[in-house]
């Protein structure tokens, strides 16, 4: 006769089990692999980035960047990481339930996080816009620029 902290722990391995295994089937299925490169192509692996995608091939921006230069912090390898890992959890999330925005739709941490870089690229001509200007009354790049990168 098995203990009660025994049948816990096979229960408990058992759930950790089918947990990995289910996770580890639905990142080869939807290529998590990919999101870990720089390769734009991946970010088109679900169908609701196809516009997006095929804006960016079409923009001036595909010659000089690439979704992560834009859509991922540029302080640290691992912000960048960190973000990538948690869009990719909900975005996962979302195509998985079907509870996303159609057309898709920028959350306000991403947009931070682009507006950030579109300021860490063009640093010379957002300082010679801005100037000397209380932070409080800059002007969002993508205030005039919101669909540069995706036309």
């Amino acid at each position: 006769m098995m203990s009660t902290a025994t049948n816990i722990g096979v229960a408990l391995a058992i759930v950790i089990g089918i947990a990995v295994g289910i996770g580890s089937f639905t990142f080869i299925y939807a290529k998590g692999y990919s999101y870990l490169s720089n390769n734009p192509a991946a970010c088109a692996n679900c169908h609701i980035m196809n516009e997006q995608f095929d804006g960016w091939t079409k923009s001036s921006h595909k010659a000089v960047a690439t979704c992560n230069d834009c859509h991922t912090p540029h302080s640290s390898l691992s912000a960048k990481y960190a973000a990538k890992a948690w869009n990719g959890f909900w975005h996962s999330f979302g195509f998985t339930t079907g509870r996303f925005p159609e057309p898709i739709r920028i959350t306000r941490r991403n947009f931070d996080i682009t507006e950030s870089t579109c300021r860490y690229c063009h640093a010379d001509l957002t300082q010679a816009i801005e100037g000397t200007a209380p932070s409080a009354s800059k002007v969002l790049c993508t205030q005039c620029h919101g669909r540069v990168g995706h036309l």
